[in-house]
């Protein structure tokens, strides 16, 4: 179920593509995006899955942690990245409090999501709390991504952003969790920042994909925020972290060449004026 270009135009991922694609052993690629030029880049380099995240709210927007993010706020970032993509499938985020009060309010919710930023599906954290939430959602024909483990909305709960479910209680319930989660109609789930051998344990344990970030290779598929692989963030360093590209030291060089050219004189040239 290779998603790679075979004719002029690529074949456009769908929810039962990535289903498809663990049935038959091929690696999922994902990573986040929250604007009409990223999205562009990576769904023209082939990205199968985007996220737009509500990490947005540090990537973009400076926050320490995901919790500031509204709906208008996820909103206008997905609807920019739905206009910068033409294969791949894009989930968003449903941020902090607009599914965890009712059913109906995440429905409404994730129906907004759709309906204004024409995402093809929802992304919402937690476990068995959620499994009615996303049955309703899913009964409503809109897809629905699940989040185990590190949960990055619960950050004021748990206090701290280390591995998760190391201990053997909270590993068992996380792994009836994920099946929780497919058993209410996910066709999929994020595993963030769990021992690599739960993540296994997890995968083997559903028929529906894993997408790991800090969860160990045996994932179904994995995650990465786009601004850290690409190395336009300095100070985040996590273990999970592989960066493609140094970015901030590229980007850092540019500018001061262009002030440089400024003011020596050198910018604009000759070629670069009008008669």
């Amino acid at each position: 179920m290779s998603t790679q270009q075979t004719s002029d135009r690529p074949k456009k991922v769908t929810t039962q593509t990535v289903v498809e694609m663990k049935q038959q052993s091929e690696k999922i690629s994902m990573l986040t995006a929250y604007d009409y030029t990223m999205a562009r880049i990576v769904d023209q380099a082939g990205i199968e899955v985007i996220l737009v995240g509500d990490s947005a709210s540090n990537v973009m927007a400076g926050h320490d942690t995901t919790v500031p993010m509204t709906m208008e706020h996820m909103i206008y970032h997905a609807s920019c990245v739905v206009r910068g993509v033409e294969t791949a499938l894009v989930i968003a985020d449903l941020p902090f409090m607009s599914y965890q009060v009712t059913a109906e309010e995440a429905l409404e919710n994730a129906g907004r999501m759709m309906k204004e930023a024409g995402v093809h599906g929802v992304k919402l954290e937690g476990g068995k709390p959620v499994v009615e939430t996303i049955a309703k959602i899913v009964e409503a024909g809109i897809p629905v991504m699940g989040h185990l483990g590190l949960t990055p909305q619960s950050i004021y709960k748990f206090g701290t952003y280390k591995v998760r479910a190391t201990e053997k209680t909270e590993a068992e319930q996380l792994i009836e969790d994920a099946k929780s989660l497919e058993e209410a109609g996910c066709f999929s789930i994020v595993l963030e920042k769990i021992p690599a051998d739960l993540a296994k344990k997890v995968t083997e344990a559903i028929s529906i994909p894993t997408i790991g970030i800090g969860a160990g290779p045996e994932c179904d598929g994995q995650v990465l925020v786009t601004h850290d692989m690409l190395g336009l963030n300095k100070e985040f360093k996590p273990r999970f972290l592989r960066r493609y590209d140094d970015m901030h030291s590229s980007m850092t060089n540019a500018v001061q060449q262009y002030i440089r050219d400024i003011k020596s004189g050198g910018f604009p040239n000759e070629n670069e004026q009008y008669d």
